[in-house]
C-alpha cells in the first residue's frame, strides 16, 4: 500500500512540475511573439510585459510568507533544541560550507574564462554611466547585522538582521522559559502553519510562471548583442553543468550511498521555483518542503536554508568572476595574473556571500568589485557589471537557491553522522 501511495505521490509531483515547465515554455513563446518595443527610452508597445502582474502577485505572496516563516522556523528550531552546542555546530558548519563552495565556484569560472574569454576585442567609444552614492563600509557592517527599528525587521530586505534577531530570540527562549515552554510550542506551530500556507499559494504557481517568462522574454529578448550573448552562452550552460556535476558530488559527500538519487528526486521544484522567481528568499518554503521529504533534520533545514538564502551564493560567485573577466576584456586588461586570480576569488566570495540580504546592499557587490579592479573606469564599469548581473540573474539564483538544499546534506553529515540519510529512509519505511 505504501509503495502505491509513493508512486502516486511521485506522479503527482512530476505532473505539477510538468505543468509549471509547460507554463514557462508557453510564457516564453508569448514573450517572443509579442516583444516590448521601445524608441530610445520610451516604450511605444508594451507587448507581453502586460502579463508581468501575474508573476508579481505570486512573488509578493511568497515574500509576505517568508518573514514569519524565517522567524518562526529559526527561532522555534533553536528554542526547542535540547543541546545548544548542536545549534552552534549547525551554524558553524553551514557558514564554512558556504565559503568553501563559493571559492570552488569562483575558481571554476576563472578557469572557464581563461579558456573562453567573454570579450575578444576591447570596446571603444564607451559612454560613461552614472554611479549612485554607495553605502559606506561602516554602515554596510552595521546593516549586515541590525536594523534601526523593530518594524524594519518585517521587511524581506532585512533578511540577515531578521535571521540574527531570530537566532537571539531562539536562544532567549531556550535559556529562559525552556524547550517545553508554551512560547517554544507557539513558534514551532507557527512554522508548521506557514508551511501549509505555502502549499496553498503554490497552486497558483503555474499561472505566475507564465507571466514571469512572458515578461522576461518580451523585455530582454531583443537586447542581447554579440559580447553579452557570448557571456550568456558561457554562463547559462555552466550553471546546468554545475547542477549535474558539483551538486551530485556535494550530495554524495554529505549523504553517502543513495544521496545523489535522492537529491535529484527532490531538487527540481526548488530549482524551477528559483529560476522563475529569481529570488533565493522566495524559494525558502519550497526548499523546506524538499528537505522535509528527504528526511533532513528539522533543526538543520530550519537553520541552513534561511541562512543559505542570504549567504550561499555559488551562482553569484560565478557571475562576479564573469563580470570581472568581461570588464577585463572591455578595457583590454590581461586576464592572466595569479595575484589577480587570488584577489578575484576573495572579492567574489566577499561581494556575493550575504550581499543579497543586506539592506542597502542591492548592487553593492558590483560596486565593491569595480572599486577594487577598475577604480579609474568606475563610471563605465559599474553599469556594465549591473547589466550582466541582470541578464544572468535567473540561473545564478537557481544555483544559489537549489544549492541551499544540497548544502543541507553536507551539514547533516557533520551534525547527524555519515549515515543520517540511511536512518531517515529506515524511519520513513518503518
Amino acid at each position: 500500500m505504501s509503495e502505491k501511495l509513493t508512486k502516486k505521490s511521485v506522479a503527482h509531483n512530476y505532473a505539477f512540475l510538468a505543468v509549471m515547465l509547460g507554463s514557462m515554455i508557453l510564457g516564453s513563446i508569448v514573450g517572443a511573439i509579442f516583444p516590448q518595443v521601445k524608441e530610445g527610452d520610451e516604450v511605444v508597445k508594451a507587448g507581453a510585459t502586460v502579463l508581468k502582474p501575474l508573476g508579481t502577485l505570486f512573488i509578493n505572496m511568497m515574500f509576505c510568507i517568508v518573514v514569519p516563516m524565517v522567524f518562526s522556523s529559526i527561532a522555534g528550531s533553536i528554542a526547542t533544541m535540547r543541546s545548544r552546542r548542536r545549534a552552534g555546530k549547525i551554524m558553524g558548519t553551514t557558514i564554512l560550507t558556504f565559503v568553501i563552495t563559493g571559492a570552488i565556484a569562483a575558481t571554476i569560472m576563472i578557469v572557464l574564462m581563461k579558456l573562453i574569454p567573454p570579450v575578444l576585442e576591447p570596446w571603444s567609444n564607451l559612454a560613461e554611466g552614472v554611479v549612485d552614492d554607495p553605502i559606506s563600509i561602516p554602515d554596510l557592517i552595521v546593516n549586515f547585522f541590525t536594523v534601526s527599528d523593530f518594524s524594519s525587521l518585517l521587511s524581506r530586505s532585512a533578511m540577515l538582521p531578521l535571521i540574527v534577531f531570530s537566532i537571539l530570540v531562539g536562544f532567549g527562549v531556550n535559556l529562559g522559559p525552556g524547550p517545553d515552554s508554551p512560547i517554544a510550542t507557539l513558534l514551532t506551530s507557527l512554522a508548521e502553519a506557514m508551511m501549509k500556507v505555502v502549499q496553498l499559494v503554490t497552486y497558483y504557481a503555474p499561472i505566475a510562471f507564465f507571466g514571469f517568462f512572458a515578461d522576461l522574454v518580451a523585455t530582454y529578448g531583443s537586447q542581447i548583442t554579440a559580447d553579452y550573448a557570448r557571456a550568456l552562452a558561457v554562463y547559462y550552460p555552466l550553471c546546468f553543468v554545475y547542477i549535474f556535476t558539483a551538486f551530485p558530488l556535494f550530495a554524495w559527500f554529505g549523504g553517502g550511498k543513495g544521496a545523489v538519487g535522492e537529491m535529484f528526486r527532490r531538487i527540481a521544484r526548488p530549482a524551477i521555483t528559483s529560476l522563475g522567481t529569481c529570488s533565493s528568499v522566495a524559494t525558502i518554503p519550497t526548499n523546506m518542503e524538499a528537505a522535509e521529504d528527504t528526511g533532513i533534520s528539522k533543526d538543520v533545514s530550519e537553520i541552513v536554508l534561511p541562512l543559505g538564502a542570504t549567504m550561499h551564493m555559488d551562482g553569484s560567485c560565478f557571475s562576479c568572476v564573469l563580470k570581472i573577466a568581461f570588464l577585463f576584456g572591455v578595457f583590454g586588461k590581461p586576464f592572466n595574473s595569479i595575484g589577480d586570480f587570488i584577489l578575484i576569488i576573495l572579492v567574489a566570495v566577499l561581494s556575493s556571500v550575504g550581499m543579497s540580504g543586506v539592506p542597502g546592499g542591492g548592487y553593492i557587490g558590483e560596486f565593491i568589485m569595480c572599486s577594487v579592479f577598475f577604480p579609474d573606469q568606475l563610471a563605465v564599469a559599474y553599469p556594465i557589471a549591473i547589466t550582466i548581473g541582470n541578464l544572468v540573474d535567473p540561473p545564478a539564483t537557481m544555483i544559489n537557491s537549489a544549492g541551499d538544499y544540497v548544502v543541507s546534506f553536507i551539514v547533516s553529515r557533520f551534525v547527524d553522522g555519515k549515515d543520517w540519510l540511511q536512518k531517515a529512509r529506515a524511519a520513513r519505511n518503518a
